[in-house]
């Protein structure tokens, strides 16, 4: 006699996606029992693998996503100070007003108990009116924040503060100032510091007049994968040789300050840091004294002991050129040393805060969104928006915060949240909420 057996069906994983597929087919076959069991369970793996491989990858899918070109969608806005204007999405996003009524809000980070806290400048010029705020009672059916409690104020200029676990899980908050790096013991749920801070870091805080393209006030931390802290300082003017090697550089030391170097130089004013794919990134500012179209504004991962160029050198157009203000100096660095930017934007675009999206939405998956502030000359009026970006591409991702040289916001931080991410805008004072819009 010849008996029969069928093979049931099985159920399969995409790796890619952890997400189940649909069973295969049933195979009802004539096989004898003295068939070899072990091959028929080969030939169904092999049937099942052939239906993994015909599905589209995920990877690839999330790639063919990015390379497409952006459309960009009208969002009437109003605020609270009685203007209204119309902000230019990404397709398939939606925002709010998230919160409104700070002053110069900067950069973002989330605490170990999962509370935003964000910088508040009060205005661009060098003060002591600075503060730290938390945002809180977040309603996710109206995608705003109730309230911002003041954590900390009457602080010089705080554009970014960093959150940080040590060796022996003691929570800190650390807080870049213009003058001194400092950081305080951070207890879950504090509404104000629970601790005295200590000075890990002091930095230069002169130079030439802000409105004049130098004196960069602002600092920014962050920590890298490896363990390390790092801090970018501006340069103190808008093109000149520096007598101080902290300047126009981002440093590298200990979480508690120590063994502090100069891990990258030349970066005239590096405000964005982030570490992504294992590696530190960089938004730069070029110089502003070679007219309206170049230097370009650039995008690095930063390497170690890397020089990148300013003031001698410039990008434009993805082209290295020699500034011709520095042409005969003997402190030129070896032009094939100097770093090819990851990405670059238009001249005077100010890129500022910068986010990486690992995972996400397939639109921003694999790909950064970049801050651009805007230029501070109007007439320019690059900039002012929020851009994609992938190694050699950018595109714009949200525009329409400067309209007939007339100023709606200018963005300067990013940070995931939610279904999608914030943007702060320190001219306005507000807070959005970019999110994934249900299909």
């Amino acid at each position: 006699m010849i008996a029969w057996i069928t093979l049931r069906p099985y159920l399969l994983t995409n790796a890619m996606t952890n997400k189940q597929l649909p069973h295969c087919p049933s195979i009802a076959a004539l096989v004898p029992i003295s068939v070899n069991v072990l091959a028929m369970s080969r030939a169904v793996l092999v049937l099942g693998l052939s239906l993994l491989l015909s599905l589209p990858a995920a990877g690839a899918k999330d790639a063919a996503v990015r390379n497409q070109p952006v459309k960009l969608l009208p969002h009437h806005i109003s605020l609270d100070d009685g203007k209204s204007f119309v902000l230019n999405l990404a397709e398939g996003f939606d925002l709010t007003v998230a919160h409104q009524g700070l002053k110069c809000v900067r950069f973002m980070a989330k605490s170990p108990d999962n509370r935003i806290f964000v910088t508040d400048m009060f205005n661009r010029s060098d003060n002591k009116k600075g503060a730290v705020y938390i945002l809180g009672e977040f309603d996710s059916a109206k995608g705003t924040f109730a309230k911002a409690t003041k954590w900390l104020g009457n602080l010089r200029n705080p554009n970014s503060l960093a959150f940080h676990t040590d060796g022996n899980g003691v929570h800190w908050l650390y807080l870049a100032l213009t003058d001194r790096l400092v950081r305080y013991k951070y207890t879950a749920g504090e509404m104000s510091p629970s601790s005295e801070p200590e000075e890990l870091a002091t930095f230069p805080a002169f130079g030439l007049n802000y409105k004049y393209g130098g004196w960069h006030l602002t600092r920014t931390v962050t920590f890298g994968g490896n363990g390390k802290m790092y801090v970018s300082v501006g340069s103190s003017c808008n093109a000149c040789e520096e007598t101080e090697s902290v300047r126009a550089s981002v440093l590298e030391m200990d979480p508690d300050g120590q063994n502090q170097r100069v891990f990258a130089s030349g970066l005239r004013n590096a405000v964005g840091l982030k570490w992504a794919m294992g590696k530190l990134f960089a938004t730069n500012m070029g110089a502003d004294h070679l007219g309206d179209e170049k230097p370009s504004d650039t995008f690095y991962v930063v390497k170690e002991d890397a020089n990148y160029g300013w003031p001698y050198y410039y990008v434009f157009r993805s082209k290295l050129f020699v500034d011709p203000m520095f042409a005969t100096s003997t402190k030129v660095p070896e032009r094939n040393k100097i770093p090819v930017p990851y990405a670059s934007f238009r001249a005077h675009s100010s890129p500022l805060g910068l986010e990486y999206f690992d995972d996400g939405p397939g639109e921003l998956r694999k790909s950064f969104l970049v801050a651009l502030h805007g230029s501070g000359f109007i007439r320019i009026g690059h900039g002012y928006a929020v851009a994609r970006v992938t190694k050699g591409a950018v595109q714009d991702f949200m525009t329409g915060f400067l309209v007939d040289r007339k100023i709606c916001g200018r963005p300067a931080d990013i940070m995931k949240f939610g279904n999608g991410f914030l943007l702060t805008d320190d001219y306005k004072g507000v807070i959005y909420y970019v999110f994934k819009s249900i299909e």
